[in-house]
């Protein structure tokens, strides 16, 4: 899918996903977005990069501008909305870490640190999800899925085993 496409990634945290990511594919996105601040807690290996600043929570005008000429976009811990008529314009993908296909009520942020804190044995199974973007959260047609029983005690354990998920969907969406 990205072999020969013009890529646009955003992320609010770190970029390491992008980074690991970039490894595996070898090639970085043609831009990486980020709304965190010039010298924040950014991945060093990002530092090859020219990253794209933008304010926190950026304009339709802006997106569009950060969005020129990208044939996909991939969102890595963005941690904004992003407006409907840029959602209609472009081809926007999500990695989301809960299992939202069985579990509908881990949509929003922070669904590994839900099912950690859950001690009830509703969660037997984890799993991410990789969804396009719509204007209602978390809402878009699923593209791919992974999933395994949940024997993972505490939100670390958990995370770390969305993350090495992540990165395997990621891999096939991009591959594709």
């Amino acid at each position: 899918m990205i072999k020969n496409k013009k890529w646009a990634t955003l992320f609010s945290h770190t970029g390491s996903e992008i980074v690991n990511i970039s490894k595996h594919l070898d090639r970085f996105p043609d831009r990486i977005i980020t709304n965190n601040i010039p010298g924040g807690s950014i991945n060093k290996e990002l530092d090859k990069c020219s990253i794209t600043y933008t304010e926190r929570n950026p304009s339709v005008e802006t997106y569009r501008d950060l969005f020129e000429d990208a044939d996909i976009v991939t969102l890595h811990g963005w941690m904004r909305i992003i407006p409907k008529q840029i959602c209609r314009e472009y081809k926007i993908y999500n990695l989301h870490p809960g299992l939202i296909t069985e579990y509908p009520e881990l949509k929003g942020a922070d669904p590994q640190k839900r099912v950690a804190e859950c001690d009830d044995g509703r969660y037997k199974r984890i799993g991410c999800v990789i969804h396009k973007v719509i204007p209602e959260v978390d809402e878009g047609e699923i593209l791919l899925k992974k999933s395994i029983r949940n024997d993972f005690h505490g939100e670390k354990a958990i995370s770390c085993q969305l993350h090495n998920m992540a990165l395997l969907l990621w891999l096939e969406l991009l591959h594709t």
